[in-house]
């Protein structure tokens, strides 16, 4: 199901990241140049495909976690890439049958894969939009013809907000005003803080150069995107060890005392607003 009745055209000239992020994890729904990007992205971390694993496997484990211990029911995932395996909402309707989802982002081909697999499922949609513009695309019929902004939301913001430069905090402030009391805001950012400061800038070259730049936030920066919220347990930190051996987990978590910077690069927190 969709909000819209067109599929804009796809751009297969430049890479897009939701395309790159796709070949990290195995998929198939990506073309030559995301292809040629994203290999420039792994010579220089060969670690990138696993990285990205991780932090699929944390969005399953944060989702399990909203619908296990906050009773939330309903979810909007913005920057959702493309469909992979056990999807947000996958792990939402296995845990809590009923559960609505959401999924945004501005690839027009996750538009056209969403279609294909949502097919049937009438408690999933999947919408076009740019949640830069979060006023316009919480007035999306599609969105809030699912979504009841009167009861507690997930909102998931999974390795998309590097993607966007600046002051984030107006951005995530015209999110969050709108979510009812009890609802959460699960989020992973790049941090390159313990990488080499030359690959990283070549890693950050390469998205320059595709539709979406990128953007190194520090550890305190990351964790400032989620203040007024209650932290859960563990609080900030890479998206491997937030809570590994609980529902969702993908792959064994890695040893004890693994500690090489690039399995870093991903720190992942999830809030209870505050005050709500």
């Amino acid at each position: 199901m969709s909000g819209k009745s067109v599929i804009p055209d796809i751009d297969t000239t430049t890479a897009h990241s939701a395309r790159m992020y796709d070949y990290y994890l195995g998929g198939k729904d990506n073309y030559a140049v995301d292809r040629k990007a994203a290999d420039g992205v792994i010579a220089l971390f060969p670690d990138t495909p696993r990285i990205a694993a991780e932090n699929r496997a944390f969005m399953r484990r944060a989702t399990a976690a909203m619908v296990r211990e906050g009773g939330v029911r309903q979810f909007v995932d913005l920057g959702s890439g493309l469909p992979t395996v056990d999807n947000l909402h996958e792990v939402a309707q296995r845990t809590a049958p009923g559960s609505r989802v959401v999924y945004v982002d501005n690839d027009p081909i996750v538009l056209a894969h969403g279609r294909a697999l949502l097919e049937g499922n009438g408690l999933t949609r999947v919408i076009t939009a740019d949640l830069r513009d979060p006023d316009g695309l919480l007035a999306d019929s599609a969105l809030t013809g699912l979504i009841d902004f009167d009861r507690p939301v997930g909102l998931m913001m999974i390795s998309v907000l590097h993607f966007i430069e600046g002051d984030l905090a107006p951005l995530l402030a015209g999110y969050l005003d709108r979510l009812a009391p009890g609802s959460y805001l699960a989020l992973s950012h790049v941090n390159a803080e313990n990488a080499d400061t030359g690959r990283a800038d070549l890693v950050r070259n390469t998205y320059r150069n595709s539709a979406s730049s990128l953007t190194y936030r520090t550890r305190d920066e990351i964790a400032g995107l989620l203040a007024g919220c209650d932290l859960l347990d563990p609080g900030i930190v890479p998206a491997w060890r937030w809570r590994p051996d609980s529902a969702g987990t993908a792959e064994p978590a890695p040893a004890a005392g693994d500690v090489r910077p690039a399995r870093s690069a991903i720190l992942a927190g999830v809030g209870r607003l505050a005050g709500r």
